[in-house]
């Protein structure tokens, strides 16, 4: 089978681009044919054929002339239609495999796959994985940055929401950038012609089902994670935070309830613009950000770990990963995380940006050692696909 992955980056630069490098390795072992598209870069690892790529679009540089036209080039890409058009005719793909491309590619690539596609008399699916809730939500968050709150106004439709409430980096224009892409596409009608959307959370799944387009289209496949080795390890006093330290992600909720038991040692592992507001905390030491043994390590010795979200996350990888290496979670009651964490058996749940929830739940897991040693990992209950395992499953929809 043929694959072509399209997203707008390729090379490593986040979470869509593990799952599509990851994918497109895994099929390829397996005799299958993968190629890529999507925008052309210094630090590009994959690609396709024929070397056809846009050219690259940076919003946060760029000459004052590229500046000007990048408006327009957000909602509809003519380079994009005409490269793609090349890479198709070139590699005949069976599949077109979608993930983040608006406002680079924008998604009038899909318009030049259908028409690719009927002019030709070809049967290539076109899926696309949501990384995220961009057809339904312009800044893709379901977040408002502004007032740092949860925000469902666009859902519907409705995203001239986006606009009023400046949603986009808090900026008038390009918040009204966003408003109007989604509009015009979702007045053309685009996205009907995607065969499957494959959602990682049920709660995604039923944030897209609101775009009546997409209901009908949207499965549920939780990401792959690759299996860890078992090992006994002796567990360390203290409870351990790992990721981003930004207000979304329940940090200062956290920090909160860390100055609450100061005979409680946390550790945080990460970075990010709240970095400040965990010196001087007696309790809280702040090893900054960690990857690899040095995190693995951090992880496995923890009593538990906290994940204190207050946003609407999809499938957060360090839920499963903390869990896989033998580490009980104890995680917010909000988006996808629910879906992670079997209350008893390997984690707890509090509710999300609730300081007494939190502090509860964390009292209790501290106060009980034992009881954090009883949670169960790898069970019949308990299982996260493998790569392999989510491999087999989207082959049945891609052949499907």
């Amino acid at each position: 089978m043929k694959v072509l992955f399209i997203n707008k980056f390729l090379y490593p630069n986040g979470g869509s681009e593990t799952y599509i490098f990851k994918l497109g390795e895994y099929l390829q072992s397996q005799g299958h044919e993968v190629q890529y598209f999507g925008m052309e870069h210094e630090g590009r690892i994959v690609g396709n054929r024929i070397d056809a790529y846009t050219s690259d679009m940076d919003f946060h540089g760029g000459s004052k002339l590229a500046k000007l036209t990048y408006p327009i080039k957000t909602i509809y890409s003519s380079e994009a239609r005409k490269k793609l058009r090349l890479v198709l005719d070139d590699f005949q793909p069976d599949v077109c495999h979608l993930n983040n491309f608006n406002f680079q590619l924008t998604p009038s690539i899909i318009l030049e796959i259908v028409k690719w596609r009927k002019q030709n008399g070809k049967k290539c699916k076109i899926l696309y994985t949501a990384h995220d809730y961009q057809l339904v939500c312009p800044n893709h968050m379901c977040h408002n940055p502004n007032t740092q709150e949860n925000c469902e106004k666009c859902l519907g439709g409705h995203f001239l929401n986006c606009f009023k409430n400046k949603c986009i980096h808090g900026s008038t224009a390009k918040s009204l950038v966003g408003s109007a892409e989604a509009v015009f596409w979702n007045l053309n009608g685009v996205y009907k012609h995607i065969d499957t959307v494959i959602c990682c959370s049920r709660f995604m799944k039923s944030k897209l089902d609101t775009n009546p387009v997409l209901a009908e289209k949207t499965v549920v496949m939780h990401n792959f994670i690759d299996p860890v080795e078992t090992k006994d390890v002796e567990k360390k006093d203290y409870v351990l935070y790992f990721g981003r330290y930004s207000k979304e992600k329940g940090i200062e909720t956290l920090i909160k309830v860390a100055k609450e038991l100061p005979h409680v040692p946390f550790i945080f592992a990460g970075s990010g613009p709240l970095e400040g507001c965990l010196e001087n905390i007696p309790n809280v030491k702040n090893v900054g950000f960690q990857t690899g043994e040095a995190l693995e390590t951090l992880i496995r010795e923890a009593r538990f770990t906290v994940y204190p979200s207050e946003w609407y996350e999809n499938c957060p990888f360090s839920v499963m990963e903390s869990q896989m290496y033998g580490t009980p979670v104890l995680g917010a009651n909000i988006g996808g995380i629910p879906e992670l964490i079997q209350p008893g058996k390997t984690g707890e749940l509090f509710e999300s940006g609730n300081a007494v929830s939190l502090k509860e739940k964390l009292t209790f897991l501290w106060s009980n050692p034992e009881a954090a040693q009883a949670y169960r990992f790898g069970d019949g209950e308990f299982h996260f696909d493998s790569l392999s395992e989510y491999v087999q499953k989207l082959m049945k929809i891609y052949s499907h």
